[in-house]
């Protein structure tokens, strides 16, 4: 980082093109990765983790769509569960530097940038990687809880990201986002994109058991098929929506994705240009093309319009050769560096090789 411009009592960073990058230590947090299969089991068999070469899981999360869209749709369909926003509201770091004055648009970007590299190593490391992941990510989050989830709604109560309800969900909506991907944007070569059969999006459904109870879901609650999934959203609707309330912080009224861009403004450097662009290339533009992957129910509950849901395949179809050309080899490479890390870059090429010697679909 370069020498930082000093305003007021408040340090603003100068963001270089090797800071916007980062290095291993972004992502990595408990000592270097183990590969799906590069370990053994005690009976001698490899070790590939949660889901391994063949499944369903590995044949949607490793197309370069998936690697390209993940943090933007993870993202769309996240804001979406309320207690996840009030999360972010009461206690994520960005909010309390925005309370701050302190918030900058590198904040927000390193957020988003985030997403995709932490999970990386539950998702596609063998099992004991996966495991210390999930048990870090368990512990910060252990502190990410309140009592008001809906100021406006009192009836739904309060949240606590590390525990079973919100850790269930943030785990299904990670994976129910990256279905979208794959099934709306993933082109094969001029193949358009296709939808799994039934058979395989049960089979998807099914794989996500080892997920969830990794990261502490109930195990009555966990859904072996696609219709117990939709059960499962009929069950939490009330906790599904897009509500400007839970966007306000409690004690300000100040919608907190205003604070971000008002505080950012204030602590704005030249420099920052750089990070306005990435986050318009890997999120910003892509806020509609989000929103119409997603399922037509949840797409109501982001307050999308009947006319607009309908709309959903053309809004799409319009951006075919941008959604194409983010996913092309070259371009696909650059992102999986800059939003997976250099760990889950080495995890993406090694679950590849697995995956490509594996049956196919």
């Amino acid at each position: 980082m370069s020498t930082p411009t000093v305003s007021g009592d408040r340090k603003i960073p100068v963001i270089t093109k090797d800071l916007l990058d980062g290095d291993v230590n972004r992502w990595r947090r408990f000592g270097e990765v183990v590969p799906a299969g590069q370990s053994f089991r005690s009976d001698g068999t490899p070790d590939y983790g949660l889901f391994g070469p063949g499944s369903v899981t590995w044949e949607v999360m490793l197309h370069p769509a998936t690697i390209v869209f993940e943090s933007a749709a993870q993202g769309g369909i996240q804001f979406l569960y309320k207690p996840i926003t009030a999360g972010i509201r009461d206690a994520d770091p960005m909010s309390r530097k925005a309370r701050a004055g302190r918030f900058t648009m590198f904040d927000f970007f390193e957020r988003l940038q985030r997403n995709s590299g932490m999970h990386a190593p539950m998702w596609l490391g063998d099992t004991a990687t996966a495991t210390s992941m999930a048990a870090h990510l368990h512990r910060i989050h252990g502190h990410v809880q309140g009592p008001v989830i809906d100021p406006e709604d009192p009836s739904i109560g309060g949240y606590a990201a590390a525990e079973p309800r919100d850790a269930m969900w943030a785990a299904i909506t990670e994976m129910h986002g990256i279905l979208g991907i794959y099934e709306n944007l993933a082109w094969h070569g001029d193949e358009p994109p296709r939808p799994l059969t039934d058979a395989q999006r049960d089979q998807y459904v099914l794989e996500m058991g080892p997920y969830l109870r990794l990261v502490g879901a109930e195990e009555s609650e966990i859904p072996t098929t696609m219709a117990e999934l939709d059960a499962l959203y009929e069950k939490y609707w009330p906790y599904f929506g897009h509500s400007k309330s839970v966007f306000r912080d409690l004690e300000t009224g100040v919608d907190m994705i205003e604070q971000y861009y008002a505080v950012g403004r204030e602590n704005w450097d030249p420099s920052h240009a750089i990070v306005v662009e990435a986050l318009e290339e890997v999120y910003q533009q892509w806020i509609e093309v989000m929103d119409a992957i997603l399922p037509q129910r949840l797409q109501e509950a982001a307050g999308r319009s009947p006319e607009t849901i309908a709309a959903s395949a053309e809004i799409i179809r319009a951006r075919e050769a941008e959604i194409r050309e983010i996913q092309n080899p070259v371009n696909e490479a650059r992102l999986m560096r800059l939003l997976w890390g250099p760990d889950g870059v080495d995890l993406i090429h090694n679950a590849r090789r697995l995956q490509e010697a594996a049956p196919r679909l």
